[in-house]
């Protein structure tokens, strides 16, 4: 199972990206609700290792779970726009 990376927790401080082993982690093109910039987490690609959970400053911004509700993705933004 994949790790989620809650869109409207996440500040976009970006310490997750560049620790994933896999390179599942990607920027998001726009700002979430609390003004900041996004990233999400591929879940295709997620080898669940925890490594973002560990390096996240903030709280709550990764779920060691796959959540789709709590994650935008560009696929998923343009479904629901």
């Amino acid at each position: 199972m994949a790790y989620t990376i809650v869109t409207n927790t996440c500040e976009g401080v970006a310490a997750c990206a560049p620790a994933c082993p896999v390179n599942c982690i990607h920027p998001g093109y726009q700002y979430n609700a609390k003004g900041t910039f996004w990233y999400w987490i591929d879940f295709d690609t997620c080898i669940d290792c925890g490594v973002c959970l560990e390096v996240c400053p903030v709280p709550g911004a990764i779920l060691p779970e796959e959540r789709p509700s709590l994650q935008l993705t560009p696929k998923s933004h343009t479904t629901n726009t």
